[in-house]
């Protein structure tokens, strides 16, 4: 990847990292439909505004709507589903490990559903580095909780899957032409189509008692910031970078809210912190290939000049 889409992922990170704090603060006030359907719903009407604020316009081919629809059941309905009431039963800690699953269901999707995202043992390699240093940062005493609601660490697992299958799928809007803020706004259009509907059936929102400001605060941070700017940038790298390596924001995310909570709420960062960022950048550096490339090449060219022994 490019230094500007490695800058991308980071600026993503912060902000997908920040929809864990949203959720868990109004996890235990909303239904989980009525959340889902909030978070998509503002952001489509947002992503709306600015598609024909600066005069663009959504596609009317049947085939792209129809990819909308996949995109918005993988990316959106399924994931953010799944997630919300996973974390209503588990810590966001564990969710975030387990949603670090995804690049590992990534880097097989993409080998055996694309040609040119193959499978390398480099790859493999920094996959598996990445996962082992998150689970490092976030602390591995976290994992003493694997063995209770086994359902909901399923549920999150089943997100990440969705979101590696969304990262192959996603790839044809570049092919056919299609922007990254009309791709974005087209998927949580066609997530609020179809969940709009279910959600009114299910949660009968009318009778809920009307959110706080500081609900209604992370219901439009969730919808503006962890969902309309978030994909926006989301499909701009999976655009030039493939589904693989977009997948790899899971990793940057616990990293992200860590160092987040050390500048803004003064918490204290401990050693393995930074031993789990580390192994982090690691794989980063090993998925992306020039640092390793780099060693490569001054180690042939020493040898050519004989400074080491053949």
């Amino acid at each position: 990847m490019t230094l500007g889409s490695w800058l991308t992922l980071i600026v993503l990170s912060v902000l997908w990292g920040g929809s864990f704090f949203f959720v868990g603060v109004v996890v235990d006030a909303l239904p989980l439909l009525t959340i889902v359907i909030l978070r998509v719903g503002l952001a489509a009407i947002a992503l709306n505004f600015v598609v024909f604020t600066l005069g663009q316009r959504l596609p009317t081919e049947l085939r792209v709507w129809r990819a909308f629809i996949g995109m918005g059941l993988l990316n959106n309905m399924v994931p953010f589903t799944l997630i919300v009431w996973g974390q209503s039963y588990i810590t966001s800690g564990l969710a975030s490990i387990l949603t670090a699953a995804t690049p590992l269901f990534a880097v097989v999707a993409a080998h055996l559903l694309t040609s040119d995202e193959r499978m390398t043992a480099r790859r493999v390699i920094g996959v598996v580095l990445g996962f082992v240093g998150v689970v490092i940062v976030i602390g591995p005493s976290v994992l003493s909780g694997l063995g209770v609601n086994v359902l909901a660490q399923l549920a999150v697992l089943g997100a990440a899957l969705s979101y590696a299958l969304a990262g192959v799928f996603g790839r044809r809007f570049a092919r056919w032409g299609i922007t990254p803020l009309v791709a974005s706004t087209g998927q949580v259009s066609a997530s609020t189509v179809l969940l709009l509907p279910l959600a009114l059936w299910v949660d009968r929102p009318w009778l809920l008692a009307a959110p706080g400001v500081e609900i209604w605060g992370a219901i439009v941070g969730l919808a503006l910031l962890s969902t309309a700017l978030a994909y926006i940038l989301y499909f701009r790298i999976l655009a030039t970078s493939g589904a693989t390596n977009i997948l790899l924001v899971t990793f940057l995310i616990p990293v992200s809210a860590i160092l987040l909570g050390a500048l803004i709420l003064d918490e204290q960062l401990a050693v393995w912190h930074f031993v789990g960022i580390g192994v982090i950048g690691l794989g980063l550096a090993t998925i992306d290939g020039r640092i390793p490339r780099r060693f490569h090449q001054r180690w042939i060219a020493r040898r050519a000049e004989g400074s080491i022994p053949s």
